[in-house]
Protein backbone atom coordinates (compact mmCIF):
# COMPACT_ATOMS: atom_id res chain seq x y z
CA UNK A 1 0.00 0.00 0.00
CA UNK A 2 1.41 3.35 -0.80
CA UNK A 3 0.12 6.38 1.28
CA UNK A 4 -0.18 10.05 1.74
CA UNK A 5 -0.57 11.79 4.98
CA UNK A 6 -0.42 15.29 6.24
CA UNK A 7 0.24 15.98 10.16
CA UNK A 8 -0.19 19.27 12.03
CA UNK A 9 -0.77 20.36 15.66
CA UNK A 10 -2.40 24.07 17.04
CA UNK A 11 1.59 24.91 17.97
CA UNK A 12 3.33 22.54 15.25
CA UNK A 13 6.08 22.18 17.10
CA UNK A 14 6.44 18.93 18.79
CA UNK A 15 2.73 17.06 17.84
CA UNK A 16 3.05 17.68 14.39
CA UNK A 17 6.60 15.59 13.44
CA UNK A 18 6.06 13.39 16.26
CA UNK A 19 2.93 12.21 14.21
CA UNK A 20 5.17 12.06 10.92
CA UNK A 21 7.57 9.89 12.30
CA UNK A 22 5.13 7.47 13.70
CA UNK A 23 3.08 7.06 10.84
CA UNK A 24 6.47 6.56 8.72
CA UNK A 25 7.71 3.84 11.12
CA UNK A 26 5.01 1.80 11.48
CA UNK A 27 4.26 2.25 7.72
CA UNK A 28 8.27 0.90 7.17
CA UNK A 29 7.29 -2.45 10.06
CA UNK A 30 4.13 -3.06 7.73
CA UNK A 31 5.15 -2.88 4.67
CA UNK A 32 4.12 -0.32 3.66
CA UNK A 33 5.40 3.16 2.03
CA UNK A 34 4.10 6.76 3.64
CA UNK A 35 5.10 10.12 2.12
CA UNK A 36 4.29 12.93 5.12
CA UNK A 37 3.74 16.64 4.61
CA UNK A 38 3.97 18.18 7.85
CA UNK A 39 2.72 21.38 8.10
CA UNK A 40 4.24 22.76 11.23
CA UNK A 41 5.83 25.67 12.44
CA UNK A 42 9.18 24.92 10.71
CA UNK A 43 7.09 25.13 7.06
CA UNK A 44 6.74 21.88 5.15
CA UNK A 45 7.66 20.84 1.35
CA UNK A 46 4.02 20.12 -0.36
CA UNK A 47 3.32 16.68 -1.55
CA UNK A 48 3.34 16.60 -5.59
CA UNK A 49 1.14 15.97 -7.66
CA UNK A 50 2.33 12.84 -8.41
CA UNK A 51 2.86 11.38 -4.89
CA UNK A 52 -0.85 12.32 -4.27
CA UNK A 53 -2.07 10.53 -7.83
CA UNK A 54 -0.35 7.25 -6.71
CA UNK A 55 -1.67 6.80 -3.44
CA UNK A 56 -3.91 4.46 -2.36
CA UNK A 57 -5.68 6.89 0.78
CA UNK A 58 -4.82 10.12 2.64
CA UNK A 59 -4.15 10.34 6.26
CA UNK A 60 -4.94 13.78 7.67
CA UNK A 61 -3.44 13.97 11.45
CA UNK A 62 -4.19 17.23 12.54
CA UNK A 63 -6.17 19.29 15.05
CA UNK A 64 -6.25 22.32 12.86
CA UNK A 65 -7.37 23.07 8.94
CA UNK A 66 -5.38 21.03 6.92
CA UNK A 67 -4.26 23.63 4.40
CA UNK A 68 -4.87 23.20 0.72
CA UNK A 69 -7.17 20.00 1.15
CA UNK A 70 -8.82 20.35 -2.22
CA UNK A 71 -5.50 18.48 -3.41
CA UNK A 72 -6.65 15.14 -2.51
CA UNK A 73 -10.32 15.10 -4.01
CA UNK A 74 -11.36 11.93 -4.68
CA UNK A 75 -8.86 10.32 -2.75
CA UNK A 76 -10.18 7.74 0.13
CA UNK A 77 -9.61 9.88 3.71
CA UNK A 78 -9.02 8.91 7.13
CA UNK A 79 -9.08 11.58 9.75
CA UNK A 80 -7.87 11.40 13.22
CA UNK A 81 -5.77 13.88 16.13
CA UNK A 82 -1.94 13.87 16.27
CA UNK A 83 -2.31 12.11 19.00
CA UNK A 84 -3.97 9.13 17.51
CA UNK A 85 -1.18 8.99 14.99
CA UNK A 86 1.19 9.16 17.81
CA UNK A 87 -0.22 6.88 20.36
CA UNK A 88 -1.37 4.23 17.59
CA UNK A 89 0.13 5.17 14.18
CA UNK A 90 -0.68 0.83 12.83
CA UNK A 91 -4.10 1.42 13.65
CA UNK A 92 -4.82 4.60 11.18
CA UNK A 93 -2.52 2.49 8.66
CA UNK A 94 -5.15 -0.16 9.21
CA UNK A 95 -8.52 1.95 9.11
CA UNK A 96 -6.86 4.14 5.65
CA UNK A 97 -5.85 0.67 3.92
CA UNK A 98 -9.89 -0.64 4.68
CA UNK A 99 -11.21 3.23 3.26
CA UNK A 100 -9.23 2.16 -0.01
CA UNK A 101 -10.77 -1.17 -0.35
CA UNK A 102 -14.43 0.77 0.55
CA UNK A 103 -13.62 3.62 -1.88
CA UNK A 104 -10.81 2.89 -4.39
CA UNK A 105 -9.14 6.41 -5.32
CA UNK A 106 -10.20 8.28 -7.52
CA UNK A 107 -13.80 6.06 -7.77
CA UNK A 108 -16.87 8.62 -8.18
CA UNK A 109 -17.87 10.02 -4.20
CA UNK A 110 -21.16 8.84 -2.93
CA UNK A 111 -24.74 10.15 -3.38
CA UNK A 112 -25.11 13.09 -1.87
CA UNK A 113 -21.52 14.00 -1.17
CA UNK A 114 -20.82 16.32 -4.07
CA UNK A 115 -23.96 18.28 -3.40
CA UNK A 116 -22.83 18.65 0.10
CA UNK A 117 -19.30 19.84 -0.92
CA UNK A 118 -21.04 22.23 -3.41
CA UNK A 119 -23.06 23.57 -1.04
CA UNK A 120 -19.75 24.50 1.70
CA UNK A 121 -16.61 23.44 0.31
CA UNK A 122 -14.70 25.82 3.25
CA UNK A 123 -16.06 23.70 5.99
CA UNK A 124 -15.59 20.52 5.13
CA UNK A 125 -11.89 21.83 4.10
CA UNK A 126 -11.23 23.24 8.06
CA UNK A 127 -12.93 20.47 10.43
CA UNK A 128 -13.31 16.74 10.17
CA UNK A 129 -16.13 15.18 8.53
CA UNK A 130 -18.98 13.71 10.77
CA UNK A 131 -17.44 15.05 14.32
CA UNK A 132 -19.53 16.83 16.76
CA UNK A 133 -20.11 20.57 17.33
CA UNK A 134 -17.21 20.57 20.18
CA UNK A 135 -14.91 18.83 18.04
CA UNK A 136 -15.16 21.15 15.80
CA UNK A 137 -15.26 24.08 18.17
CA UNK A 138 -11.83 22.87 19.08
CA UNK A 139 -10.44 22.97 15.96
CA UNK A 140 -11.69 25.81 15.13
CA UNK A 141 -10.48 27.93 18.24
CA UNK A 142 -7.05 25.96 17.44
CA UNK A 143 -6.47 27.09 13.98
CA UNK A 144 -6.49 30.91 15.65
CA UNK A 145 -4.30 30.01 18.14
CA UNK A 146 -1.56 28.03 16.15
CA UNK A 147 -1.64 31.89 13.64
CA UNK A 148 -1.72 33.45 16.65
CA UNK A 149 1.37 31.71 18.62
CA UNK A 150 3.99 33.40 16.42
CA UNK A 151 3.12 37.04 16.97
CA UNK A 152 3.00 36.11 20.68
CA UNK A 153 6.58 35.18 20.77
CA UNK A 154 7.86 37.25 18.68
CA UNK A 155 6.59 40.69 20.64
CA UNK A 156 6.97 38.52 23.58
CA UNK A 157 10.30 38.05 23.71
CA UNK A 158 11.29 41.04 22.12
CA UNK A 159 9.17 43.02 25.38
CA UNK A 160 11.26 41.06 27.81
CA UNK A 161 14.38 41.26 26.03
CA UNK A 162 13.93 45.24 25.80
CA UNK A 163 13.59 45.01 29.87
CA UNK A 164 16.24 42.83 30.41
CA UNK A 165 18.62 45.22 28.03
CA UNK A 166 16.64 48.50 29.78
CA UNK A 167 15.08 48.00 33.15
CA UNK A 168 10.87 47.70 33.37
CA UNK A 169 10.93 51.78 32.62
CA UNK A 170 11.54 51.26 29.16
CA UNK A 171 7.75 51.39 28.16
CA UNK A 172 8.23 55.50 28.98
CA UNK A 173 10.90 55.91 26.58
CA UNK A 174 9.98 57.97 23.71
CA UNK A 175 9.57 56.80 20.09
CA UNK A 176 12.70 55.27 18.44
CA UNK A 177 11.60 57.30 15.72
CA UNK A 178 12.86 60.53 15.94
CA UNK A 179 15.15 59.30 19.39
CA UNK A 180 17.13 56.60 18.43
CA UNK A 181 21.23 56.46 18.77
CA UNK A 182 22.72 52.96 17.42
CA UNK A 183 25.63 53.71 20.08
CA UNK A 184 23.18 53.68 22.92
CA UNK A 185 21.88 50.38 24.82
CA UNK A 186 18.99 52.14 26.21
CA UNK A 187 17.83 53.27 22.33
CA UNK A 188 18.35 49.48 21.56
CA UNK A 189 16.41 48.62 24.53
CA UNK A 190 13.19 50.85 23.62
CA UNK A 191 13.49 49.62 19.94
CA UNK A 192 12.68 46.23 20.91
CA UNK A 193 10.20 47.13 23.19
CA UNK A 194 8.32 49.33 20.92
CA UNK A 195 8.27 46.65 18.09
CA UNK A 196 7.26 43.76 20.32
CA UNK A 197 4.42 45.98 21.42
CA UNK A 198 3.19 46.63 18.05
CA UNK A 199 3.60 42.96 17.31
CA UNK A 200 1.67 42.31 20.51
CA UNK A 201 -1.66 44.35 19.23
CA UNK A 202 -1.72 41.79 16.56
CA UNK A 203 -2.65 38.96 18.69
CA UNK A 204 -6.25 39.48 19.27
CA UNK A 205 -7.10 40.65 15.34
CA UNK A 206 -4.99 37.75 14.20
CA UNK A 207 -7.07 35.15 16.75
CA UNK A 208 -10.25 36.32 15.50
CA UNK A 209 -9.54 36.58 11.64
CA UNK A 210 -7.92 32.79 11.92
CA UNK A 211 -10.60 31.54 14.02
CA UNK A 212 -12.96 32.83 11.15
CA UNK A 213 -11.14 31.44 8.29
CA UNK A 214 -11.21 28.00 10.10
CA UNK A 215 -15.14 28.47 9.95
CA UNK A 216 -15.54 30.02 6.75
CA UNK A 217 -12.32 30.09 4.87
CA UNK A 218 -10.97 32.95 3.56
CA UNK A 219 -13.85 35.41 3.08
CA UNK A 220 -14.44 35.56 6.33
CA UNK A 221 -10.53 36.71 7.29
CA UNK A 222 -11.33 40.67 7.38
CA UNK A 223 -14.26 40.47 8.97
CA UNK A 224 -12.81 38.19 11.64
CA UNK A 225 -9.81 40.96 11.55
CA UNK A 226 -12.01 43.74 12.02
CA UNK A 227 -13.96 42.34 14.58
CA UNK A 228 -10.81 41.57 16.54
CA UNK A 229 -9.61 45.10 16.16
CA UNK A 230 -13.32 46.35 17.49
CA UNK A 231 -12.44 43.91 20.43
CA UNK A 232 -9.39 45.79 21.49
CA UNK A 233 -10.83 49.00 20.68
CA UNK A 234 -13.83 48.77 22.94
CA UNK A 235 -11.50 46.91 25.70
CA UNK A 236 -12.81 43.60 25.42
CA UNK A 237 -9.62 41.72 24.90
CA UNK A 238 -8.64 38.50 23.93
CA UNK A 239 -12.10 37.04 25.12
CA UNK A 240 -13.80 39.76 22.48
CA UNK A 241 -11.29 38.31 20.03
CA UNK A 242 -12.74 34.42 19.90
CA UNK A 243 -15.84 35.96 20.28
CA UNK A 244 -15.57 38.08 17.00
CA UNK A 245 -13.85 35.48 15.57
CA UNK A 246 -16.79 32.84 16.21
CA UNK A 247 -19.28 35.70 14.98
CA UNK A 248 -17.66 36.63 11.35
CA UNK A 249 -17.19 32.89 10.93
CA UNK A 250 -20.83 32.27 11.29
CA UNK A 251 -22.01 35.81 9.57
CA UNK A 252 -20.05 34.53 6.65
CA UNK A 253 -20.79 31.26 6.57
CA UNK A 254 -24.54 31.75 6.92
CA UNK A 255 -23.92 34.55 4.15
CA UNK A 256 -22.26 31.85 1.50
CA UNK A 257 -25.94 30.01 1.76
CA UNK A 258 -27.40 32.27 0.15
CA UNK A 259 -27.98 31.95 -3.72
CA UNK A 260 -27.13 34.64 -5.99
CA UNK A 261 -27.28 35.51 -9.85
CA UNK A 262 -23.99 34.00 -11.65
CA UNK A 263 -22.71 37.18 -12.52
CA UNK A 264 -22.45 38.52 -8.85
CA UNK A 265 -21.25 34.87 -7.77
CA UNK A 266 -17.40 36.17 -9.23
CA UNK A 267 -17.11 38.82 -6.87
CA UNK A 268 -18.77 37.69 -3.50
CA UNK A 269 -15.91 36.14 -1.78
CA UNK A 270 -13.67 39.20 -2.25
CA UNK A 271 -15.87 42.28 -2.52
CA UNK A 272 -19.49 41.20 -1.09
CA UNK A 273 -18.84 39.02 1.38
CA UNK A 274 -15.72 40.53 3.35
CA UNK A 275 -17.96 43.95 2.89
CA UNK A 276 -20.73 42.73 4.48
CA UNK A 277 -19.36 40.82 7.06
CA UNK A 278 -17.24 43.37 8.28
CA UNK A 279 -20.40 45.57 8.58
CA UNK A 280 -22.24 42.80 10.36
CA UNK A 281 -19.25 41.98 12.54
CA UNK A 282 -18.32 45.24 13.52
CA UNK A 283 -21.64 46.88 14.53
CA UNK A 284 -22.28 43.86 16.29
CA UNK A 285 -18.93 44.26 18.31
CA UNK A 286 -19.28 48.28 18.94
CA UNK A 287 -23.03 48.34 19.94
CA UNK A 288 -24.24 45.13 21.47
CA UNK A 289 -21.45 42.40 21.84
CA UNK A 290 -18.35 44.39 22.75
CA UNK A 291 -19.34 46.20 26.15
CA UNK A 292 -20.31 43.30 28.03
CA UNK A 293 -17.20 41.62 27.23
CA UNK A 294 -15.03 44.70 28.14
CA UNK A 295 -16.89 44.50 31.43
CA UNK A 296 -16.23 40.54 32.01
CA UNK A 297 -12.22 41.05 31.00
CA UNK A 298 -12.32 44.35 33.47
CA UNK A 299 -13.69 41.80 36.42
CA UNK A 300 -11.07 38.83 35.19
CA UNK A 301 -8.04 41.51 35.02
CA UNK A 302 -9.56 42.33 38.72
CA UNK A 303 -9.47 38.80 40.11
CA UNK A 304 -5.94 38.44 38.42
CA UNK A 305 -4.12 41.25 40.20
CA UNK A 306 -6.35 40.48 43.17
CA UNK A 307 -4.44 37.06 43.35
CA UNK A 308 -2.19 36.04 46.23
CA UNK A 309 -1.47 33.68 48.48
CA UNK A 310 -3.39 30.52 48.98
CA UNK A 311 -5.92 31.50 46.04
CA UNK A 312 -2.65 32.44 43.72
CA UNK A 313 -1.06 29.02 44.47
CA UNK A 314 -4.00 27.21 43.90
CA UNK A 315 -4.61 28.66 40.40
CA UNK A 316 -0.77 27.83 39.91
CA UNK A 317 -1.55 23.95 40.83
CA UNK A 318 -4.07 24.11 38.48
CA UNK A 319 -2.85 25.46 35.39
CA UNK A 320 0.25 23.25 36.80
CA UNK A 321 -1.97 19.54 36.57
CA UNK A 322 -3.28 20.75 32.97
CA UNK A 323 -0.36 21.36 31.36
CA UNK A 324 1.28 17.99 32.18
CA UNK A 325 -1.97 15.94 31.80
CA UNK A 326 -2.27 15.35 28.03
CA UNK A 327 1.15 16.45 28.01
CA UNK A 328 0.11 18.95 24.84
CA UNK A 329 -3.51 17.60 23.67
CA UNK A 330 -6.40 19.87 24.00
CA UNK A 331 -6.41 20.55 27.89
CA UNK A 332 -2.77 21.52 28.02
CA UNK A 333 -3.50 23.73 25.33
CA UNK A 334 -6.09 25.39 27.22
CA UNK A 335 -3.90 26.28 30.09
CA UNK A 336 -1.54 27.25 27.76
CA UNK A 337 -3.84 29.58 25.74
CA UNK A 338 -4.91 31.17 29.02
CA UNK A 339 -1.43 32.12 29.85
CA UNK A 340 -0.65 33.57 26.58
CA UNK A 341 -3.93 35.39 26.57
CA UNK A 342 -2.86 37.11 29.90
CA UNK A 343 0.08 38.66 28.21
CA UNK A 344 -2.16 41.23 26.20
CA UNK A 345 -3.40 42.10 29.65
CA UNK A 346 -0.08 42.63 30.85
CA UNK A 347 -0.46 42.60 34.74
CA UNK A 348 2.00 41.47 37.50
CA UNK A 349 -0.58 38.47 37.37
CA UNK A 350 -1.35 37.79 34.49
CA UNK A 351 2.89 37.00 33.74
CA UNK A 352 3.06 35.29 37.17
CA UNK A 353 0.48 32.87 35.02
CA UNK A 354 2.96 32.75 32.38
CA UNK A 355 5.64 31.60 34.41
CA UNK A 356 3.84 29.08 36.09
CA UNK A 357 2.44 27.59 33.05
CA UNK A 358 5.90 27.51 31.19
CA UNK A 359 8.47 26.18 34.38
CA UNK A 360 5.47 23.51 34.65
CA UNK A 361 5.59 22.38 31.43
CA UNK A 362 9.47 21.68 31.29
CA UNK A 363 8.78 19.09 34.31
CA UNK A 364 7.17 16.24 32.83
CA UNK A 365 10.46 15.63 30.45
CA UNK A 366 12.69 16.48 32.84
CA UNK A 367 11.39 14.31 35.74
CA UNK A 368 11.26 11.27 33.58
CA UNK A 369 14.56 12.08 31.84
CA UNK A 370 15.78 11.98 35.48
CA UNK A 371 13.78 8.78 36.53
CA UNK A 372 15.19 7.11 33.45
CA UNK A 373 18.68 7.69 34.41
CA UNK A 374 18.37 7.11 38.44
CA UNK A 375 16.46 3.67 38.03
CA UNK A 376 17.08 2.51 34.64
CA UNK A 377 15.91 -0.87 35.28
CA UNK A 378 12.57 0.18 35.76
CA UNK A 379 12.54 1.53 32.00
CA UNK A 380 12.64 -0.25 28.68
CA UNK A 381 15.36 0.47 26.62
CA UNK A 382 13.25 2.41 24.39
CA UNK A 383 12.05 4.67 27.71
CA UNK A 384 16.07 5.02 28.35
CA UNK A 385 16.60 6.21 24.83
CA UNK A 386 13.83 8.62 25.30
CA UNK A 387 14.62 9.64 28.51
CA UNK A 388 17.80 11.00 27.41
CA UNK A 389 16.53 13.04 24.64
CA UNK A 390 13.89 14.42 27.11
CA UNK A 391 16.71 16.48 28.84
CA UNK A 392 16.49 18.75 26.12
CA UNK A 393 13.12 18.79 25.21
CA UNK A 394 12.11 19.47 28.67
CA UNK A 395 14.76 22.25 28.82
CA UNK A 396 12.74 23.41 25.46
CA UNK A 397 9.37 23.99 27.35
CA UNK A 398 8.80 20.79 25.01
CA UNK A 399 6.48 19.20 27.33
CA UNK A 400 5.63 16.58 24.29
CA UNK A 401 8.31 14.94 25.51
CA UNK A 402 6.98 13.08 28.02
CA UNK A 403 4.18 10.87 25.81
CA UNK A 404 6.68 7.65 25.04
CA UNK A 405 6.86 7.27 28.96
CA UNK A 406 3.01 8.30 29.47
CA UNK A 407 2.01 6.07 26.46
CA UNK A 408 3.71 2.74 27.37
CA UNK A 409 2.31 3.08 31.28
CA UNK A 410 -0.32 5.96 31.79
CA UNK A 411 -1.77 4.70 35.06
CA UNK A 412 2.34 5.44 36.62
CA UNK A 413 3.29 7.81 34.51
CA UNK A 414 0.51 10.52 34.07
CA UNK A 415 -0.54 11.23 38.04
CA UNK A 416 2.97 11.19 38.74
CA UNK A 417 3.99 14.22 36.14
CA UNK A 418 0.28 15.61 37.00
CA UNK A 419 1.49 15.52 40.47
CA UNK A 420 4.77 17.51 39.69
CA UNK A 421 4.02 20.17 37.31
CA UNK A 422 0.69 21.05 40.12
CA UNK A 423 3.51 21.76 42.38
CA UNK A 424 5.72 23.66 40.40
CA UNK A 425 2.95 25.59 39.10
CA UNK A 426 2.25 26.73 42.99
CA UNK A 427 5.41 27.38 44.13
CA UNK A 428 6.23 29.92 40.90
CA UNK A 429 2.61 31.60 41.48
CA UNK A 430 3.91 31.77 45.32
CA UNK A 431 7.20 33.17 44.51
CA UNK A 432 6.09 35.69 42.19
CA UNK A 433 8.07 34.99 39.53
CA UNK A 434 7.29 36.53 36.06
CA UNK A 435 7.76 35.60 32.64
CA UNK A 436 6.60 37.76 29.02
CA UNK A 437 8.29 35.49 26.64
CA UNK A 438 5.17 32.91 25.82
CA UNK A 439 8.00 29.97 24.72
CA UNK A 440 11.41 28.98 25.00
CA UNK A 441 12.22 27.20 28.31
CA UNK A 442 15.00 27.49 30.33
CA UNK A 443 16.90 29.55 27.58
CA UNK A 444 14.60 32.27 29.02
CA UNK A 445 15.38 32.24 32.50
CA UNK A 446 17.87 35.66 32.31
CA UNK A 447 14.04 37.24 31.03
CA UNK A 448 12.41 35.75 34.24
CA UNK A 449 11.31 37.87 36.88
CA UNK A 450 12.76 36.77 40.37
CA UNK A 451 14.83 33.85 38.41
CA UNK A 452 15.96 31.95 41.16
CA UNK A 453 12.83 31.02 42.86
CA UNK A 454 11.64 30.00 38.99
CA UNK A 455 14.37 27.12 38.68
CA UNK A 456 13.92 26.09 42.25
CA UNK A 457 10.04 25.75 41.72
CA UNK A 458 11.02 23.56 38.41
CA UNK A 459 13.46 21.52 40.09
CA UNK A 460 11.41 20.72 43.33
CA UNK A 461 8.69 20.10 41.12
CA UNK A 462 11.16 18.01 38.89
CA UNK A 463 12.31 15.86 41.94
CA UNK A 464 8.52 14.96 42.88
CA UNK A 465 7.61 14.00 39.82
CA UNK A 466 10.67 11.72 39.51
CA UNK A 467 10.33 10.17 42.63
CA UNK A 468 5.81 9.92 42.24
CA UNK A 469 7.20 7.65 38.64
CA UNK A 470 9.72 5.63 40.64
CA UNK A 471 7.51 4.84 43.55
CA UNK A 472 4.36 4.21 41.47
CA UNK A 473 6.71 1.67 39.72
CA UNK A 474 7.68 -0.32 42.32
CA UNK A 475 4.58 -1.00 43.78
CA UNK A 476 3.25 -2.08 40.16
CA UNK A 477 6.30 -3.92 38.52
CA UNK A 478 5.36 -6.58 35.93
CA UNK A 479 5.38 -9.99 37.05
CA UNK A 480 8.04 -10.63 34.11
CA UNK A 481 10.36 -8.03 35.63
CA UNK A 482 11.16 -10.16 38.76
CA UNK A 483 12.99 -12.88 39.11
CA UNK A 484 11.12 -16.68 38.62
CA UNK A 485 11.80 -18.33 41.95
CA UNK A 486 10.85 -14.98 44.03
CA UNK A 487 7.49 -14.32 41.79
CA UNK A 488 6.66 -18.04 42.55
CA UNK A 489 7.48 -17.24 46.00
CA UNK A 490 5.35 -14.53 46.21
CA UNK A 491 2.40 -16.45 45.06
CA UNK A 492 -0.12 -17.40 48.12
CA UNK A 493 -0.42 -21.24 48.69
Amino acid sequence: MKYVAVTACPTGIAHTYMAAEALEQAAKAAGDEVLVETQGSAGSTPLSAADIAAADAVIFAADVGVRDRDRFAGKPVVEASVKQAINDAAGLLGRAKDAAAEQPAGAPEPAGASESAAEEPELASKVFAGTGFGTRLRQWLMTGVSYMIPFVAAGGLLIALSFALGGYQITDAPPVTGNFDAASLVSWAALFNQIGTLAFEFLVPVLAGFIAFAIADRPAIAPGFVGGAVAVTVGAGFLGGLVAGLLAGAVIAGLKRIKVPRGVAGIMPVVVLPLLGSLVVGALMFVLIGKPIAVAMAALTGWLTGLSGANAALLGALLGAMIAFDMGGPINKVAYTFAVGGLSIGTTASLEIMAAVMAAGMVPPLALALASAVRGKLFSPAERASGRAAWLLGASFITEGAIPFAAGDPLRVIPSIVIGSATTGALSMTFGATLRAPHGGIFVTPLVGNPLAYLAAIVVGVVVAAVAVLFAKQLGRPAVEQPAPEAAAAVPA
